[in-house]
């Protein structure tokens, strides 16, 4: 898959439009590598830290208190099948162990709402899969957390039901939320509200053009797939930031990217195929 003729980088890889923008406040450890690889799980398990493994095992095992309710060992079960399928980053994994999936679906489709299969969420929209949503958070989490261990100031576009903001509020300082759709962006403010997640921020807009005021962002994250990547967000993205996003080619086929903004200007890579519902601008 190559990347669309409208694609919003010059020659040289640059955002023309992007004009001159401070760097993200919390400290970026934009020493370490842009690149990745896509290991297997054993390749990957074999290369982590002791501690990292042991992690991992609480997580699997139950080791961990968390105080989740009897349907904690079904999340459990969920983060197991995870990490066989490849995602390893413990934060990720625990933030999916945390957050009730079944919380954010509507009751004739809590029974599986631990399966790996995405679930319609009303209104023409779905919840994605686990390993999607989990695979997305780890190649935004990759190479981008703070001295704290967290990611800074997130946007996600595309609010949905509101599971991902859940997710991403356990591993980001700030997590800014836009839903075009009023009937999605009040659903996901009813599902959110018993949670108390002081640092989620849910607004209501057309995420196309992002949201200047949070800007930058160390990181953003887009739940809708369109045929070139909204230059708002690139300009609103933090030099030694992330983002992470479905992209669709002329022929209708979607694969993930990952956009680096370093000081040299955009690196991109084009990932696995995947399938999302089209990004649209406007407010409904």
């Amino acid at each position: 898959m190559t990347p669309p003729s409208n694609w919003p980088f010059d020659a040289a890889g640059k955002v023309p439009s992007a004009g001159s923008r401070g760097a993200f406040p919390a400290q970026l450890n934009s020493d370490k590598s842009h690149q990745f690889a896509i290991k297997s799980v054993a390749a990957a398990a074999s290369t982590a830290s002791a501690s990292g493994q042991n992690d991992l095992k609480k997580l699997f095992q139950g080791g961990v208190s968390d105080g989740l309710g009897l349907d904690s060992a079904v999340r459990a079960r969920m983060v197991r099948r995870l990490a066989e399928q490849g995602v390893l980053d413990a934060s990720v994994l625990a933030a999916m162990r945390a957050v009730e999936r079944h919380h954010f679906v509507d009751t004739a489709f809590a029974n599986m709402a631990y399966e790996d299969t995405s679930l319609p969420i009303g209104f023409g929209q779905t919840i994605s899969k686990p390993n999607v949503v989990a695979r997305m958070l780890e190649l935004l989490q990759h190479g981008r957390v703070d001295a704290s261990g967290q990611l800074g100031r997130v946007l996600e576009i595309g609010t949905g039901c509101g599971y991902q903001a859940a997710l991403l509020s356990h591993l980001a300082t700030e997590v800014y939320s836009m839903e075009r759709l009023r009937s999605l962006h009040d659903k996901a403010r009813e599902n959110l509200r018993s949670l108390r997640l002081v640092n989620v921020h849910l607004l209501l807009g057309d995420g196309m053009d992002g949201f200047a005021k949070g800007a930058p962002y160390a990181a953003i994250i887009a739940a809708a797939s369109g045929e070139a990547i909204p230059p708002a967000w690139i300009e609103q993205l933090a030099v030694g930031g992330r983002l992470v996003a479905p992209l669709q080619d002329a022929s209708g086929a979607q694969a993930l990217v990952v956009i680096d903004k370093t000081a040299q200007g955009i690196r991109q890579t084009l990932l696995e195929a995947v399938h999302f519902v089209p990004l649209k601008s406007g407010v409904g």
